[in-house]
């Protein structure tokens, strides 16, 4: 801020107005009580906009080193992508789970206790993991049964097909089958499914087997609920009998005991994946239809949806340069703003460059939701350079360089940095989050806008002032030869077109209106102010609001996995065929006791009794099919006569059970004597969609917390489970927090209460619109929508809050005035803004992954409710508000005579600050003469800081006789003589 102008009354506290014979006579609405103190927002407004003035006019007089600094910072923090490579956390888990999710505890404790031993007595269902495998859905080509000897004829030869796959191995030479790799039970390999190994290799035995095949329990203990889908069984007696199914699977794991056996396994699934296709079609099956799946597929399929975007990136952004251009297009053939457009949207390319390279150098990981983010700094990011070429068109074209700048500056300041403030601000208040992905999402893309207000204030500024330079010498935008600036009648209409320019709108001084401005004035505010009009509106809201709450109602929760993989991937008819044929039984749960607890002791087996009861009393849970150490063992115990009520007799027949069943070995983790952890199982039914996985995961978590036993329930598909857990309270944090920061924003920027709690009613008005619509677009509220929810927030505020503001600026009288004059001035700039942040995400509904349509759908609605908000609905409830006015809390009465055009002083007044005339202060002295003192940066009065300066536009050179009149009152208020203003420039020379 410069140094404080001169005067008495600077500083001083204001006064109520006085009444004497020159304030009532020249005063003709005379003002009411006390006068308030500025607000807070005057003075930020007025420090940025003479701070941006000052920077302006440095970049007009001296460009080239703002360009050339910013290329090379750009160069020099894109060298960063050189660690590209190693920042890469593509992880499934690590990026798609909560951070410290409940069941990555439970994991480590059950590693911890009942660690795997693959290569000796491998157990399905034992799996602290998803384990390292292969797996293959065979359905029937008939669709009708797949359990005949022609199908099995088949399946086998596909068997040995895989079997044989090999990898090199450790010696040179040496090939690794699956035999060689596989998970050992009993000395051999475990079998891909049950029946296959039942029928040992002959066909013509499925027949006899299936007399005796049940289901779901094949013999006594074969689990066929994973092995068996679209089972059909006999009625009556043999309920339970098979007679026909409609698909089989097949699963073939590998070791992963070491990290040499890893190694290899990860090789041979990577061979698989690569041979099975032609396998498949050498094969030449013709009874049976065959999808195929590993551990490592949708990993893989997750990575490779990076390369399939990129392509899409340079056509985004050849949309964006030809969008930018098109709107930046005038017949004049020197004021065209072609070069200026297309390097704007360089400018945002570099803010991609320097901010991704900045944080690739600070180890930040990058993930693929990261992918998205340039699409939307490319469409967002050249919002800035609207603003910026809107606030130099408006400038003086006959002053120099330097000067247009700085009122460029100083116009746009206000307007860039609060959309800058808020959506950094919406993005880094995203980093709060408990999902990684999300964490580096908003990091890079917050970061990149940072870069991108850098950049715009100083390279687009420079080319913007290099293109002034060339407007300047009135030369042509394409071959910068000199054009004349005047029509020549003798010419055709194609050569004054395209060889003439250099044109201004003559009673303004500055550049022709755009005709979209034009259009807001006089055709869509007039016809959005209406009575019957708002009415309609009102109802459109109501019916918009009602439809997105229903919506929000029936959102569903959590990411499907199947999402991360392309739509024309391969695991997509694997998933499907799954949830066909496999979804009756859902994941096998253990139930861990995780104490050491008195076993022995009757009341305590008795309470472990209640608390397996209760957990297989719920709805999701099959009861025949639990599997209890302890209730075997009490059952082994009363068969034998065995003593199991003591310490030394428990512990001591414990041996006796093991050689019955000895896979029970491996549920009862014995240290030091002491049974320091056991678990049992149950299995569950029915969990078909999000919500039973949500349902499933808190009935049974809520249900061992209430038992007297200390249980954990757990399984590794409890992993992605816990999204259910913090998805909908990060969601609301985030939204909450963003909200409440953007309403002290809009108080900042408003300086109206009830205008800023409108600014968060739309705010709020918006989320919920996005939320409810998602479900009608089959959008989960998952990882990836909660970005977008929290992105929502700072484009709301971007749309409702200009919109507001201006409204609150306007000096016109009433509010229907009022808002068709906010429209006037922001309707166009934000349909420029929605349609290029439009642009730039459009060619992802293209894409193939669901990660990128989301962001797709979601950034179209957040765009297209904000803008629906800004342009309809917030213009028409602010008029029900006419205290939202200006009018209410003036301090003196200020006559603006015109909008948008000069000065006395013939200059663009960078801060709308108006010129008061016949300004009487409480001591009946002259309000003008005493505060107007010192000459700004740019070479125009202000008022000093005591005086209410802000949000009214420069008086105009009106040429009718009561303009004149007012001004010579003004004049007799100055108690100077009109010759001597006339020498000043501050007077319109037009007037008698």
């Amino acid at each position: 801020m410069g140094p404080e102008e001169p005067g008495a009354k600077a500083g001083t506290q204001p006064q109520r107005r006085g009444s004497g014979k020159m304030g009532s006579e020249l005063d003709p609405e005379p003002g009411p009580g006390p006068e308030p103190t500025i607000p807070p927002h005057d003075n930020f407004a007025l420090f940025l906009s003479r701070r941006f003035g000052r920077l302006g006019g440095l970049v007009g007089a001296h460009p080239w080193p703002f360009l050339l600094l910013s290329l090379l910072l750009s160069a020099g923090l894109g060298a960063g992508f050189l660690f590209l490579p190693q920042r890469q956390a593509n992880d499934i888990e690590g990026q798609f789970t909560p951070l410290g999710g409940p069941a990555k505890s439970e994991r480590r404790f059950t590693q911890e206790h009942f660690p795997t031993r693959d290569s000796e007595r491998f157990s399905g269902q034992r799996l602290l993991t998803e384990g390292a495998f292969a797996s293959l859905i065979a359905v029937s080509a008939s669709g009708n049964n797949i359990l005949t000897a022609g199908a099995f004829g088949e399946l086998l030869r596909l068997d040995g097909a895989v079997q044989s796959l090999a990898v090199p191995g450790g010696d040179p030479g040496t090939q690794l089958s699956y035999p060689d790799l596989c998970v050992r039970s009993n000395g051999s390999c475990s079998s891909p499914n049950p029946l296959l190994a039942a029928v040992q290799g002959e066909p013509a035995r499925l027949e006899t087997l299936l007399a005796q095949l049940t289901y779901p329990v094949f013999g006594s203990s074969v689990f066929m609920g994973t092995f068996l889908g679209g089972v059909q069984l006999a009625g009556g007696a043999g309920a339970s009998r098979v007679q026909a199914a409609k698909a089989l699977r097949l699963v073939y794991y590998l070791r992963e005991d070491e990290a040499a056996d890893r190694e290899r396994s990860l090789q041979w699934l990577e061979n698989f994946l690569k041979r099975i296709p032609a396998e498949l079609e050498a094969l030449n099956l013709t009874s049976v239809q065959v999808a195929y799946f590993t551990s490592i597929s949708r990993q893989e399929e997750f990575e490779g949806n990076i390369r399939k975007v990129i392509p899409l990136f340079s056509i985004t952004y050849f949309i964006t340069i030809t969008f930018s251009i098109t709107s930046c297009l005038r017949v004049d053939c020197v004021r065209n703003k072609v070069w200026v457009a297309a390097f704007g949207v360089l400018s945002s390319g570099l803010a991609v460059l320097s901010s991704f390279g900045l944080l690739l150098f600070c180890g930040v990981p990058f993930v693929v939701t990261v992918a998205n983010a340039p699409f939307l700094i490319l469409g967002v990011g050249v919002d800035d350079m609207f603003i910026m070429i809107s606030s130099w068109q408006q400038t003086n074209p006959k002053n120099n360089v330097e000067k247009r700048m700085a009122e460029t500056y100083a116009e746009a300041a206000v307007s860039i940095t609060i959309t800058t403030l808020t959506d950094v601000l919406a993005f880094y208040i995203g980093i709060m989050t408990s999902f990684q992905s999300v964490k580096s999402f908003c990091l890079y893309t917050g970061t990149a806008f940072i870069f991108c207000y850098l950049y715009n204030i100083t390279f687009f500024g420079a080319v913007l002032a290099l293109n002034g330079k060339r407007e300047e010498g009135n030369r042509h935008w394409l071959i910068c030869t000199k054009v004349k600036d005047i029509v020549q009648p003798h010419r055709s209409c194609l050569y004054n077109m395209c060889c003439v320019g250099g044109f201004s709108d003559k009673s303004s001084g500055g550049e022709d209106e755009h005709p979209m401005n034009n259009f807001f004035r006089k055709y869509y505010g007039p016809f959005l102010t209406k009575i019957w009009t708002k009415v309609f509106v009102v109802l459109l809201y109501g019916g918009f609001l009602a439809t997105s709450i229903y919506g929000c109602t029936q959102i569903k929760e959590g990411i499907d996995l199947r999402n991360l993989a392309s739509d024309d991937s391969y695991v997509i008819q694997y998933y499907d065929w799954e949830d066909e044929y496999f979804s009756e039984y859902g994941p096998r749960i253990m139930v861990t006791i995780t104490e050491n607890v008195l076993y022995w002791n009757l009341s305590i087996r008795n309470d472990i009794k209640n608390c397996m009861e209760s957990l297989e009393n719920n709805s999701y849970v099959d009861k025949s099919l639990s599997e209890s150490w302890l209730r075997t063992y009490e059952n082994v115990a009363r068969i034998g006569s065995l003593n199991i009520d003591t310490k030394a007799f428990f512990m001591g027949n414990l041996s006796e059970l093991f050689k019955l069943f000895p896979e029970f070995e491996w549920d009862i983790d014995i240290r030091y004597k002491e049974i320091a952890a056991s678990r049992f199982f149950i299995q569950t039914v029915n969990v078909t969609t999000a919500v039973d996985e949500k349902n499933l995961l808190h009935q049974l978590r809520d249900l061992a917390k209430g038992c007297k036993i200390p249980l954990m329930v757990y399984h590794p598909a409890f992993i992605y489970y816990d999204q259910y857990i913090v998805i909908v309270p990060n969601t609301i944090q985030n939204v909450g927090i963003a909200s409440g920061v953007m309403l002290c924003i809009s108080l900042l920027l408003i300086p109206n209460l009830l205008c800023s709690l409108w600014v968060t009613f739309a705010i709020a008005s918006v989320i919920v619109g996005v939320a409810g619509f998602m479900t009608y677009w089959d959008v989960n509220l998952d990882s990836i929508s909660m970005i977008n929810l929290v992105i929502c927030i700072g484009f709301s505020v971007d749309f409702s809050a200009h919109i507001s503001y201006a409204f609150v600026s306007s000096e016109k009288s009433t509010v229907n005035e009022k808002a068709v004059d906010a429209l006037y001035l922001l309707g166009y700039p934000v349909i420029q803004g929605a349609i290029s942040t439009i642009l730039g995400v459009i060619v992802l509904s293209a894409a193939q992954a669901y990660i990128f349509r989301t962001f797709f759908k979601i950034m179209f609605l957040v765009i297209l409710f904000g803008a629906v908000h800004g342009l309809v609905f917030i213009p028409v409830f602010l008029t029900f508000f006419g205290i939202c006015g200006r009018s209410a809390n003036k301090r003196v009465n200020i006559k603006t005579i015109g909008e948008n055009s000069n000065s006395f002083s013939k200059t663009q007044n960078p801060n709308n600050v108006g010129y008061y005339e016949n300004q009487i202060d409480s001591n009946g002295d002259n309000f003008l003469e005493d505060n107007i003192r010192q000459p700004n940066v740019i070479g125009m009065e202000k008022p000093n800081n005591g005086y209410h300066h802000s949000n009214f536009f420069p008086v105009s050179q009106n040429h009718d006789s009561s303009s004149c009149l007012y001004q010579n009152n003004a004049v007799i208020a100055y108690k100077k003589q009109i010759k001597q203003l006339h020498d000043e420039g501050k007077i319109n020379p037009d007037c008698p």
